[in-house]
């Protein structure tokens, strides 16, 4: 399968997945499931920042459009896109990352790296969007909470579908 169908179709089925499954599992106030972010997460290593930004755009417009959301979700994506090469070149070994495996993912990477890599990325993902979300930082410390535990859940969401969809060479 090409790189261009699989991310076209990795987009149409994370969309759906948040939309009509995730945004309606609640587990408290303080846990929000995102796994839409993963999309940006793992498109090419070689793909060109102004591609990247635009594609992230399209992914947040596409879950506001769905959540009524105004913007909120893309501008996370956004930023999120614009800093992922600059995490990508200080988690890269001296090398670079295998160039057999196109995507970030667990083999390509390492599963430390990996780990690190959406770990940084989702926290800053969260660190946007749920400030935009609740538009104060009156309770300041909820909010923190908040960020943290919905980080946590969406890495594990994004090691299980990284288990799940992608093989171990």
């Amino acid at each position: 399968m090409s790189i261009l169908l699989r991310n076209i179709i990795r987009f149409v089925l994370l969309l759906l997945l948040q939309v009509f499954v995730l945004q309606d599992i609640r587990l408290h106030q303080l846990v929000g499931l995102n796994l839409y972010m993963l999309f940006v997460l793992l498109l090419p290593f070689n793909m060109p920042r102004p591609a990247l930004m635009l594609l992230a755009l399209l992914m947040g417009l596409g879950l506001d459009m769905f959540m009524n959301t105004m913007g909120m979700h893309a501008a996370a994506c956004v930023f999120i896109a614009y800093l992922r090469p600059f995490i990508i070149n200080v988690l890269s070994p001296q090398g670079g990352f295998e160039t057999t495996q196109k995507t970030p993912s667990m083999t390509s990477m390492g599963v430390s790296q990996f780990l690190t890599y959406i770990a940084i990325l989702v926290f800053l993902h969260n660190l946007v969007y749920f400030p935009l979300e609740v538009f104060s930082f009156a309770s300041f410390f909820y909010l923190l909470l908040k960020i943290l535990l919905s980080t946590a859940a969406s890495i594990v969401l994004i090691v299980l579908y990284e288990l799940l969809f992608f093989s171990r060479k």
